[in-house]
């Protein structure tokens, strides 16, 4: 899916309707929490004059403190940090947290081959390597080289095994260039040229996400009935974004590459899809870029979304959110809602450039088709353990340029040129 968003003119950024949390205006109201099921439709609703359990002040709190965020871009109360009120809200870290998007996109695939991704983590390890100064780096390259090209030889049996049937002879051509490609990296390495280790990097996992991709075979579950009739993307896509970029004498503008995940948010990255093969994004104005999220997606006039012609009224999509361990997403309602706080989503905000949908705060069905990238992690949005997973659907990652995300301005457009895969 290529899609391109070209930037037409300038305008100072409107402050948005749908990131910004508000909390409940009446005392009586209640929030039913529904039982956990991840392969059914989950109701989760606003109730008034029913049993059931009133928001406690922690929930009031994270609101309060979430909105205070969302709305400055500034990380708020600093003694959070040192003092966290919240304590059973913050994810078991095990291991440093993957910010890699690339990387993310691998993790996230459907796929259970253990062969693979021993190959796949010395690989993505060479990051933590290159960080060391100078040709001392080449070292702990070499060491991950070596331990890939193992993992390689001897699980490549198995690696084959893992391929779907129809797309065998293709992942067996792409390991035959993967198991070359590391002998070529060997000898960058044994020749001390540190520079020319990263670009050999990419490729070499670009090898192994197309391996991965390749033992996928159809779309592993059943989106909910309810569901069926929405805009659906069974596998992934890639869009491209151009857009202006401010305060940079060297580059007018940029080109993101976004690969969205149906795989783990059908609904909400099919509605995406949808949105941009119809151009609905043409010309759209970035109403804020504030260090915190660049947001995009509120058409001008009274509309606060996407407004279906054939109903003549805005199309909303649910909550949509994947648990790590899960084969189904879980859908309507927040997984603090559900009780899983220190459940881990399969997509995380983990990135920068994390995309996900924006809704009213206490509305989890109010998504249409404004749309927001996170930029940075702060007290509260730490990798791995921020208080927007599982609040907030994500469905995709910028994977390319993304250094450049906070610097956005002005309007954009979609061409609907689309890349599935």
């Amino acid at each position: 899916m290529v899609a391109i968003i070209s930037c037409n003119s300038y305008s100072p950024l409107a402050a948005s309707k749908w990131i910004n949390p508000t909390l409940p205006t009446k005392a009586s109201t209640f929030l039913t929490t529904p039982k956990y099921n991840s392969h059914k439709h989950v109701q989760c609703q606003l109730q008034n004059g029913q049993k059931g359990r009133p928001f406690s002040l922690k929930e009031c709190a994270i609101s309060i403190i979430l909105a205070a965020e969302l709305i400055t871009g500034i990380p708020s109360l600093d003694a959070y940090a040192a003092n966290p009120p919240l304590p059973d809200l913050s994810v078991l870290i095990s291991g440093p947290p993957i910010k890699d998007p690339g990387a993310l996109l691998r993790y996230a695939l459907p796929i259970n081959n253990k062969a693979v991704r021993e190959v796949q983590k010395p690989l993505e390890d060479i990051s933590e390597s290159l960080k060391i100064a100078g040709v001392k780096a080449l070292d702990s390259v070499e060491r991950n080289v070596r331990q890939a090209s193992r993992a390689l030889k001897q699980g490549k049996t198995l690696i084959i095994s893992g391929l779907a049937e129809a797309k065998k002879d293709r992942g067996a051509e792409l390991l035959d260039k993967l198991e070359v490609g590391m002998e070529e990296l060997q000898r960058t390495v044994e020749d001390r040229n540190r520079d020319a280790v990263a670009p050999k990097q990419k490729e070499l996992l670009q090898y192994i996400g197309d391996v991965e991709e390749d033992m996928v075979d159809g779309f592993p579950y059943e989106v909910p009935e309810e569901y069926k009739n929405m805009p659906l993307l069974k596998g992934r896509a890639a869009v491209d974004m151009k857009v202006k970029v401010k305060d940079n004498p060297n580059l007018e503008e940029c080109v993101f590459r976004i690969v969205l995940d149906g795989y783990n948010a059908p609904v909400t990255a099919g509605n995406f899809v949808d949105l941009v093969q119809r151009h609905f994004y043409d010309g759209m104005e970035i109403r804020r870029v504030d260090g915190f999220v660049v947001q995009t997606g509120d058409p001008d006039g009274p509309a606060e979304g996407f407004i279906d012609p054939s109903t003549e009224k805005t199309r909303t999509i649910p909550l949509e959110i994947m648990v790590d361990g899960e084969k189904a997403p879980v859908y309507e309602a927040t997984l603090e809602e559900l009780g899983l706080y220190k459940a881990q989503t399969k997509l995380p905000f983990n990135a920068f450039g994390t995309m996900a949908m924006a809704r009213e705060e206490f509305e989890n069905n109010s998504a249409s088709s404004q749309i927001f990238w996170l930029l940075k992690e702060s007290e509260l949005t730490p990798s791995n353990a921020n208080i927007l997973d599982g609040r907030y659907a994500v469905f995709g990652y910028v994977t390319e340029n993304e250094d450049f995300l906070a610097d956005v301005k002005g309007r954009f457009g979609i061409l609907p040129q689309l890349v599935f895969f």
